[in-house]
């Protein structure tokens, strides 16, 4: 009797066999069965190990991540709270928020595939959008999954050296010009016959120079695909915008989240791979297109999108604590001490974002920089995603908001990015009736929120402080 375990089943079958009989191809026999006929003998796919691996634990109260996942971190939890901060501790790089090393999952040997297929000798080149994958905000939040491209290649330089000389254009009729006289030239045509052949990274580093060139010519709030938008910009160009929009699967992608997370590099490469959130949180960031002129200090602009792009990262424990909190009942043990943790977090944001303003304030402003913060902001397009995360776990900061409103402000954000929100939305419902409640639960809630509003009033006090006409140089002494 040989009792066979397949890696990629649970049932477990028995088949009897002669003496003699050979093994099956890629099953390693147990050495401590017989060689008679009738003796047991378990049998192991080599492949996929042993099938008495234990199932993936299901996340604790203090763990901040999906089920099923571990993580690791450095530093342990400060004085008063449990050893085990939001999945594991807080981290010494920022205080208060936690280390964020991306989740690793722990998958049962029953899950493996037996085998695994061929692939096609060849792959055709995308045409289509990209396919959206599915994303897990726990690992980076919405940050991309890797470092942002520094420098396009081939025909594509002409898109980056185009975006670099509208950023720092003086006004938006010298932007206009250049896209003029790169559709004159015939750049515009031979890019858009192009953007198929673009893989979706490099397609997103195009995307945020469309960005930057459209934000600079005041065409931020166009749909290049409506007729009345052919009146306003250049054809040429909204031809090249509506591709790489299709390309990325992302039509309102001139915004913050597109200028800002994908607009940034370590000023020098690091000596080892580490977690895109890590990176960003502990080097020293600088834009990839430059709102100031090359040789001059970082504009205001420049340094309120390298703000919101380390807010991001280090923000990286609220998406995981919102996953924690999901599908929680608010009579949950474990609901108040994610609350506690989440408040703990949102206050370091809030410091964080403290930090920034002093350099900011002191950054130089340009009339041309500023419009274009007002245009941003007048189209609802400077929201942070770590806010809106918030907000879908909390309710919207407090208040209370339309849905068109909210879908208003979530339309700047990846289709995937926009469907994490909105599962949020649900599964952190029963949390938010301890708004109705009363008790210590229901005050540790009102606290969250209350860190919450004081997170956002901040944030809106940088960018006001960004958009702030520039102070005039101090006379010359006598």
């Amino acid at each position: 009797m040989t009792t066979i375990t397949s890696a990629s089943t649970t049932t477990t079958g028995t088949m009897t066999t002669p003496a003699g009989a050979t093994t099956p191809t890629g099953a390693t026999p147990d050495p401590s069965a017989g060689t008679h006929p009738s003796a047991a003998r378990r049998v192991t796919g080599g492949a996929a190990g042993s099938t008495e691996v234990p199932p993936a634990r299901r996340a604790t109260a203090g763990g901040a991540g999906p089920a099923g996942t571990t993580e690791s971190a450095s530093a342990t939890a400060p004085p008063g709270e449990p050893a085990t901060a939001p999945g594991t501790g807080i981290s010494a790089d920022a205080p208060g928020i936690p280390s964020a090393t991306p989740a690793t999952p722990t998958t049962s040997a029953t899950e493996a595939p037996s085998f695994t297929p061929s692939a096609p000798p060849t792959s055709p080149a995308p045409t289509g959008p990209a396919s959206a994958t599915p994303h897990d905000p726990c690992t980076h939040g919405f940050l991309p999954e890797r470092p942002p491209v520094r420098s396009m290649i081939g025909t594509w330089t002409r898109l980056d050296a185009m975006a670099r000389a509208a950023a720092v254009a003086p006004d938006r009729e010298a932007a206009v010009a250049l896209v003029e006289r790169a559709r004159r030239a015939e750049e515009l045509s031979a890019l858009r016959q192009r953007v198929s052949r673009l893989s979706l990274r490099n397609a997103e580093a195009a995307a945020m120079r469309i960005a930057v060139i459209a934000v600079s010519c005041g065409w931020c709030g166009l749909d290049p695909q409506a007729p009345a938008a052919r009146e306003v910009a250049d054809e040429a160009f909204l031809d090249l915008w509506a591709a790489i929009a299709h390309r990325i699967d992302h039509d309102q992608f001139v915004a913050l989240p597109t200028l800002a997370l994908h607009n940034w590099v370590p000023e020098r490469k690091p000596r080892r791979h580490i977690p895109i959130d890590q990176l960003a949180r502990t080097e020293v960031l600088v834009p990839i297109v430059r709102w100031a002129p090359e040789g001059q200090p970082l504009s205001r602009l420049d340094r309120l999108m390298l703000a919101a792009t380390r807010l991001e990262a280090h923000g990286i424990w609220l998406f995981r604590l919102a996953e924690t909190l999901a599908g929680r009942s608010p009579d949950d043990s474990s609901t108040p001490t994610a609350l506690r943790r989440l408040v703990r977090v949102q206050h370091a944001l809030r410091a964080q974002l403290l930090a920034e303003a002093t350099d900011l304030t002191a950054a130089p402003a340009t009339p041309q920089q500023r419009a274009v913060l007002g245009a941003l902001a007048e189209q609802g397009a400077l929201e942070p995603p770590v806010l809106q995360a918030a907000e879908a776990v909390l309710g919207i900061g407090g208040r209370r908001m339309g849905e068109g409103r909210r879908q208003l402000l979530r339309r700047h954000l990846p289709a995937q990015h926009r469907a994490w929100l909105s599962a949020m939305d649900r599964h952190c419902a029963p949390v938010r009736t301890l708004a109705h409640r009363g008790g210590p639960d229901a005050a540790v809630y009102r606290e969250a929120q209350e860190s919450l509003i004081a997170l956002r009033r901040t944030y809106t006090a940088l960018v006001q402080a960004a958009a702030r006409p520039a102070a005039p140089p101090l006379p010359a002494a006598a």
